[in-house]
């Protein structure tokens, strides 16, 4: 796992220490690195020109150097790093075994197996119970 932004090191630096620090117990456990003239960011379309900064967002990419997922937010709206950990975790449960995860999968729940049958009747496989169930909303 990397992060990476057009802030410099000295930036990283002091944020984590003074920042990230106080929100992770030890601060980020993964390198910052920076892209100080947006290369990295105009490769994957978070770059922004007119701004000189990088909208947030996140790829998942495979050991063969695949995108998986990804996900780009303006840097207003947080990101929710459970559902990061989740996918991450799907992937490579995905990968080892050829199996499927269904939506709002989590580890430890069962998986599909894709074929030919299952088209149609994954309601049949997949538990209701299992389903995404929103957060209930305050009144």
């Amino acid at each position: 796992m990397l992060s990476i932004s057009v802030d410099s090191r000295f930036t990283h630096k002091i944020w984590q220490e003074q920042e990230l620090s106080k929100m992770v117990p030890g601060g980020v456990p993964f390198p910052m690195l920076s892209d100080p003239g947006g290369r990295i960011g105009k490769v994957y379309g978070v770059y922004s020109e007119e701004e000189t900064t990088e909208l947030r967002g996140r790829f998942i990419i495979d050991p063969d150097g695949v995108i998986q997922a990804m996900e780009v937010l303006t840097p207003s709206v947080g990101r929710n790093v459970s559902e990061l950990i989740r996918q991450v975790k799907a992937f490579q449960l995905v990968r080892a075994t050829g199996e499927a995860t269904p939506s709002g999968w989590q580890p430890g729940q069962p998986t599909l197996t894709p074929s030919p049958e299952l088209v149609g009747r994954v309601w049949e496989v997949w538990k209701p119970e299992m389903a995404y169930k929103p957060e209930p909303q305050p009144a």
